[in-house]
């Protein structure tokens, strides 16, 4: 006799799973270049991008990409020195990942993580708490970095709360970092000009100085050894605001707004400590820094600090698929163990089955490739390719660490003098992000501090693309040089 199914219903008579058919490639309109560009003028609208009237078109329409390298819709090939955007650690047209979501997508599309579970969120949570370092052991997923960071202000919030210490709200971190651009994240980033619009502010950002030692606004000595000031800063921001006030201090392992701006020797070991003198959590925003970017899987473990939590995104699933998390330590944990409580937040697609199945196949590609190791093999002649255009006299700086670099750019190298708004405007917008474009190099041209052009290849990169980069740099900064002194 049939083992009878809850309610009556025998096994016999239970519904039976559907035959998976059989994957088909999708039927797609064909279009031309001028056509989808003309449909994009109309239709999308970019992020962080103005709007393009329907009678320009020129919007640079990527169409697939093989490792180091993406091509547009009209067949230019571009080495894309930015790994999308700061994401892209395996190199483009990975089979293996493409395959572990159709797998996924085959067999469960969908199901949230609101009371259940599902094997590969299950697996994927396993696996980071394995990495990580320290006792971060709990796993929240989002759909990327914004949302992260979000869920890390929250879910501080709340456990100070169920301490007893309702009144801990606010959050520290440095300024021009970014942080994300939803309404509190937004708060927690330090760049002024994209806060305005949209003001008054969640209340309870506040900011300090970051850490560079290029233009330092508080260790005027260096290169001296650091006095450590711009880590003491944080201090004195929780005494100025009151210890009682402050849940967080939020910090990027390498600032990437800005320019890839590294920390001094002991200057996490000095926050952790001023962080346990208070009572107060570190928060590692490990969106770029993390799987590779800096040479190990997390930028903390790197640089040798144990944060309260981890938030982290991008290279995750090397943008194959949208994801984005936050690793928690047990101490965050326990109380709403010990109390029974729930964290009163949730997002529909956070922990998506497809993104996991997919963050997994990443990680074992970089496992299985070593690209952490790789990266640290390299990450000298990266650096030594960048050196050598240091004797361009618009090249000011260059700073950064693994496969992330900054290359600051100014008016006179002897003075750092550097470039109005509107010039800055003209030099990035006007002159080198058209020209690298043309000369097929996609990287960051960015004025949201001092002008900067930022690159982050894929982890797969080595010296013939290094090579490729500085020469592609030299050519336009060569030219930018020219237009400058005119």
């Amino acid at each position: 006799m049939m083992a009878p199914f809850p309610g009556g219903m025998r096994v016999a008579d239970a519904p039976q799973p559907r035959p998976r058919r059989p994957l088909e490639n999708p039927v797609t309109t064909p279009r031309t270049t001028d056509e989808l560009q003309a449909m994009a003028a109309a239709h999308v609208w970019g992020h962080f991008s103005k709007l393009v009237p329907e009678d320009t078109g020129g919007i640079v329409v990527m169409d697939h990409g093989d490792d180091c390298y993406v091509w547009d819709h009209a067949g230019k090939r571009y080495l894309d020195g930015l790994a999308g955007l700061f994401t892209v650690q395996v190199g483009h047209g990975r089979p293996e990942l493409a395959a572990a979501a159709a797998e996924q997508a085959n067999k469960l599309a969908y199901f949230p993580l609101w009371t259940y579970a599902h094997p590969s969120a299950i697996e994927l949570s396993a696996r980071l708490a394995a990495l990580a370092p320290g006792d971060l052991n709990r796993v929240f997923l989002t759909t990327g970095g914004g949302e992260a960071v979000e869920s890390a202000w929250k879910l501080a919030r709340q456990y100070f709360r169920l301490i007893g210490q309702p009144s801990r709200y606010k959050v520290i971190s440095r300024y021009l970092a970014y942080h994300g651009s939803s309404m509190g994240a937004l708060a927690i980033t330090g760049l002024p000009g994209i806060k305005t619009p949209f003001e008054p502010m969640v209340p309870g950002g506040v900011k300090v100085p970051n850490t560079n030692h290029y233009r330092p606004e508080v260790c005027p000595a260096w290169p001296e050894p650091c006095s450590l000031a711009c880590a003491d800063a944080i201090e004195e921001a929780i005494l100025a605001e009151g210890p009682e006030t402050v849940a967080a201090v939020f910090l990027e392992p390498v600032q990437n707004s800005g320019g890839c701006f590294t920390p001094p020797d002991g200057y996490f070991a000095r926050v952790r400590e001023i962080c346990d003198r208070y009572g107060v959590l570190l928060v590692s925003d490990e969106v770029i820094c993390a799987f590779g970017r800096l040479g190990d899987w997390f930028g903390s473990s790197r640089l040798g600090y144990q944060p309260d939590m981890i938030t982290m995104a991008k290279g995750l699933t090397s943008g194959y698929s949208p994801l984005g998390g936050v690793m928690i330590s047990d101490r965050i944990a326990a109380p709403f163990l010990e109390q029974e409580e729930t964290f009163l937040h949730g997002i529909t697609f956070g922990g998506h089955p497809v993104s996991c199945a997919v963050a997994l196949a990443n990680l074992d590609v970089i496992e299985r490739e070593d690209l952490t190791g790789r990266v640290r093999e390299h990450e000298g002649e990266f650096r030594a390719a960048l050196d050598d255009l240091r004797d361009l006299p618009i090249v000011g700086d260059v700073r950064g660490m693994g496969y992330f670099y900054g290359v600051e750019l100014v008016k006179d190298q002897a003075t750092r003098e550097t470039f109005t708004g509107d010039e800055a405007e003209h030099l990035l917008r006007g002159v080198l992000s058209p020209r690298l474009v043309e000369l097929g190099l996609i990287c960051r041209a960015d004025d949201r501090g001092d002008p900067v052009i930022q690159l982050s290849p894929p982890l797969t990169a080595g010296p013939e693309h290094f090579e490729e980069i500085a020469g592609v740099l030299r050519t336009a900064l060569v030219e930018a040089t020219e237009v400058v002194a005119r």
